[in-house]
């Protein structure tokens, strides 16, 4: 991996925020290494044996079937745990549903394992993908449906995620769900996000990923070194007081969401040679949604990780070939080497969130006609120091910074408040940076 010190006003170019510390962190740069391609391909050639997946499928086969594919990932977990001494909890939430896509009831079960951290518990960083297939017809529940890349590549990296990070200790807590579901309605996103309140989880970042192994679009271009991350703009649940208070001071542009996926952008500048991450301003791709999108109806900050170009062949298609197209989600049409890219821009995320402190809270910002713009804000467990960023307000990344090593105010000389956004992260002992905290209501995590 390749030590690349960002500059603040590089920053715009590389689509994210540089990070305080000198020097790439020693063990996230470790956790990068981890990642094994063989290992990523050992999950989806298992998990495309079971047949279909389907979310309406066979539960009570231990060969085919989205229940024997559910049981292989928690036996996968319990595997892991082992070797870490115990250090997951395994646990499969489930609802019984009835929707458009299912006519019957059915039961919805997610298989969890939960990295409980051991400095700041409560806060919890996720990364999910969903383990159902589905082919043309959503209803068909008997065909064969490999989903080796929707989204075989997702459980995928969750899993080797799981295995990787599993060998470490953080603060926060790690929760790697493999989620159902999600092609008869986003079912397994909706559990997920209704355990965390149960649980009372202060749930700091989800990534999704869903379709990140292919690199053969259906336009013919191949793209290996860029991924895509979706993110909201805005989050839901605002009042009218707080929809008052964005429409005067600005926050279109911050929810909670869209800074981290500036942080994964960031992350990919710093850990992963040649390999970058491209921000799309939106919370999914056109007219489409995955399991990203109750978490963000829920409140958590959330963001959608799909491959760069998209190839709608090997998409939701009954396995055939036609006028010499093959169609169908094969494990062909996954590219080990760039999902390993994918999975280690996961993994490192998940490690350098869970083990930096929280963003700070209560940010507010003055300097109303003055010449100098004044932040101030309350104090995160854990920091031992704070980096106050700015930015145009044209600009689509966090563009200036100044070191704040002491405090928790800092006056930024000759900074006019009216011309700049703002924002503050947290920086820990290690030099370790949580996302950028937006003012107000608009950007609190």
């Amino acid at each position: 991996m390749r030590s690349l010190v960002v500059s603040a006003l590089l920053a715009t170019a590389l689509a994210g925020p540089a990070f305080a510390q000198a020097r790439p962190d020693p063990e996230l740069v470790a956790i990068a290494g981890a990642v094994k391609p063989a290992e990523l391909g050992d999950t989806i050639h298992a998990l495309v044996g079971f047949g279909t997946r389907h979310t309406l499928s066979d539960t009570a086969s231990d060969t085919r079937g989205i229940g024997a594919a559910r049981r292989w990932v928690g036996g996968r977990f319990a595997a892991f745990s082992k070797a870490c001494g115990g250090c997951l909890v395994i646990e499969t939430p489930e609802q019984t549903v009835t929707g458009a896509r299912i006519l019957k009831p059915a039961l919805i079960q997610d298989v969890l394992a939960i990295q409980k951290g051991e400095g700041d518990p409560d806060r919890v960083v996720i990364i999910s993908g969903h383990i159902d297939s589905r082919v043309t017809d959503v209803m068909n529940a008997t065909s064969d449906a490999p989903g080796a890349n929707d989204d075989g590549s997702g459980v995928a990296a969750v899993m080797e995620a799981a295995r990787v990070l599993s060998q470490h200790k953080f603060s926060a807590t790690i929760v790697y769900a493999v989620l159902s579901g999600e092609e008869q309605g986003l079912y397994g996103g909706k559990v997920l996000a209704d355990d965390a309140k149960a649980h009372g989880w202060k749930v700091e970042a989800v990534l999704n990923n869903d379709i990140v192994g292919n690199t053969h679009g259906q336009d013919g271009k191949v793209e290996n070194t860029v991924v895509r991350v979706f993110s909201e703009g805005t989050r839901p649940g605002e009042t009218d007081k707080d929809i008052a208070a964005r429409r005067r001071g600005g926050g279109e542009l911050d929810a909670p969401s869209r800074n981290l996926s500036r942080y994964l952008a960031g992350v990919a500048d710093r850990y992963l040679d040649g390999f970058r991450v491209r921000l799309i301003y939106r919370a999914d791709r056109f007219g489409r949604g995955g399991d990203q999108g109750p978490m963000q109806d829920a409140g958590y900050p959330a963001v959608r990780v799909t491959e760069a170009d998209e190839n709608y062949t090997r998409q939701h298609q009954d396995l055939r070939t036609e006028n010499g197209v093959r169609y169908g989600d094969v494990f062909e049409g996954v590219d080990l080497p760039y999902l390993a890219q994918v999975t280690r821009l996961n993994a490192v995320t998940l490690a350098s969130l869970a083990a930096a402190p929280a963003p700070p809270t209560d940010l507010k910002i003055a300097g109303a006609v003055t010449a100098d713009t004044v932040a101030s804000w309350t104090a995160a467990p854990g920091a031992t120091g704070y980096r106050v960023w700015w930015r145009e307000t044209t600009a689509p990344a966090w563009e200036h910074s100044q070191s704040v090593p002491t405090g928790t105010t800092a006056t930024l000389k000759g900074v006019n408040i009216d011309d700049f956004f703002f924002g503050v992260s947290s920086v820990g002992a290690r030099g370790l940076e949580s996302p950028v905290e937006f003012p107000g209501a608009a950007g609190a995590f």
